[in-house]
């Protein structure tokens, strides 16, 4: 066993071990399924905390991890160091140059917040609780993505420890090959503390949500799938069909309920934004229509996603195309009247501005995918994970046909697992160059990301 003395010694920071009061709650992810044991957690609040940690783990040779709010994790962490970001808070926003810089640990929520009190607008991810800087870092497909791209293309700088402890800054012109790999890129590379964004503006906005009962499913379903093919590229739109458990804190028009969500957010007036989803309102009966003018701070909650941690598993990734015959498929396994263990299967439309890189390049993958697919089952007792896990590999074998070979490295749940749905996560060009910069920056692998 490590003697984590040394550590504590060199550092202010909390450094908890097992038995440790408020080593449990350190180490909490939004995901509750997975409990993580380390050796130690450590609850870092500077620059100077990560560095010491950094030094301390290369000299012990000890793996690090880094935990935000754990929304990404798909496996249990027993060894090593955790380096919980949590409490590296803080945005600042520079009004002229549309940037805002934020802290490791800061939610697209106070970010979106700080921004709008500028009248600026971050282009985010669709959770406002989600860790900002763990999403950027996979690419980011948020609400905007069809008229506003990947979010990690609004990166322009990022300060990191890397392996060997040196505190660095990568943008355009310092470090530029480590700014590459960071936008898209994942893990792998050092810890990053700090981030800055470009903001835009977005003066008029016309967005939300629109749910169908069940027996509307197919019919929306089918309806969207016709729409995408000729939707502007101003246009960002998902379906999601998602079985709602039979809890007396839901609504009734929810609790217990199969409906489909339809997403659409479009950056502009309410009369052309009227125009524009009117097809997809016509499709059936609605059972709820947000559909609106929106600001800034609403771009996390077009999506509605759930915002409460819970124990789960999932899957997902990108596809090439959709088509009727991907509708029926689809609706044979988890439309109307169907059992299966998947509370949402969600699919968003990408292309437009998603498949444009930066002019510089970046190392974001899955510009080549027309659509997402991404499902989630809750892992409420142990013994539902089977379960799960089948309706998981289900649901993959029914998409098969219209399944794209690259994927995103934010989409899939087990590419940290996996060294062939790791690959996956990038074009191959992409994926040896992250390889050999992974290899140049941490030749010891103390950040041990990539399974190979």
């Amino acid at each position: 066993m490590t003697d984590f003395t040394p550590l504590r010694e060199a550092t202010t920071a909390p450094v908890l071990t097992p038995g440790d009061s408020g080593y449990a709650t350190e180490l909490l992810s939004n995901n509750r399924f997975w409990q993580h044991t380390p050796e130690a957690v450590v609850a870092v609040t500077s620059v100077d905390d990560i560095a010491a940690v950094v030094r301390f783990a290369a000299e012990h040779t000890l793996p690090i991890r880094v935990l935000a709010t754990g929304h990404g994790d798909e496996s249990a962490i027993t060894d090593g160091i955790v380096i919980s970001t949590k409490h590296l808070l803080g945005v600042t926003v520079n009004p002229e140059a549309k940037t805002a810089t934020f802290s490791a640990g800061t939610t697209w929520a106070d970010i979106v917040a700080a921004a709008d009190a500028h009248h600026l607008a971050a282009i985010t991810g669709a959770a406002p609780g989600i860790g900002a800087v763990g999403y950027l870092l996979g690419g980011g497909i948020g609400p905007l993505v069809r008229s506003h791209g990947i979010s990690s293309d609004y990166l322009t700088s990022l300060t990191l420890v890397t392996a060997d402890a040196d505190i660095v800054t990568a943008d355009a012109a310092t470090n530029p090959d480590l700014f590459w790999a960071l936008r898209g890129g994942k893990g792998g590379f050092g810890v990053v503390t700090e981030a800055t964004i470009r903001l835009v503006e977005l003066p008029a906005l016309y967005a939300g949500n629109i749910m169908f009962a069940e027996e509307h499913i197919e019919a929306v379903l089918r309806g969207w799938v016709d729409y995408t093919a000729t939707a502007p590229a101003s246009v960002s739109t998902s379906v999601a069909i998602m079985r709602f458990p039979p809890l007396p804190e839901l609504p009734p028009f929810l609790s217990g309920k199969t409906l489909i969500a339809l997403r659409f957010a479009f950056p502009g007036g309410a009369d052309e934004g009227a125009a524009l989803v009117a097809p997809l309102r016509a499709l059936a009966p609605s059972v709820v229509d947000s559909v609106r003018p929106m600001g800034p701070m609403d771009v996390p909650s077009i999506h509605e996603d759930p915002t409460d941690p819970a124990p789960s598993t999932g899957v997902g990734g990108l596809l090439s195309s959709v088509d009727h015959d991907f509708a029926t498929a689809l609706l044979g396994l988890v439309g109307a009247g169907e059992d299966i263990a998947l509370v949402s299967v969600e699919l968003r439309h990408l292309g437009a501005a998603a498949a444009v890189d930066v002019p510089e390049g970046s190392a974001a993958g899955g510009r080549i995918g027309a659509f997402t697919y991404y499902a989630v089952g809750i892992l409420a007792e142990p013994e539902h994970v089977p379960t799960v896990k089948a309706a998981c590999a289900e649901l993959v074998t029914t998409l098969g046909p219209w399944l794209s070979p690259q994927t995103m490295v934010n989409m899939t749940t087990t590419a940290y697992l996996d060294p062939v749905e790791f690959a996956e996560a990038w074009p191959p060009a992409i994926f040896d160059r992250l390889a050999t910069l992974r290899v140049e920056y941490d030749p010891t692998r103390v950040f041990p990301y990539a399974p190979v």
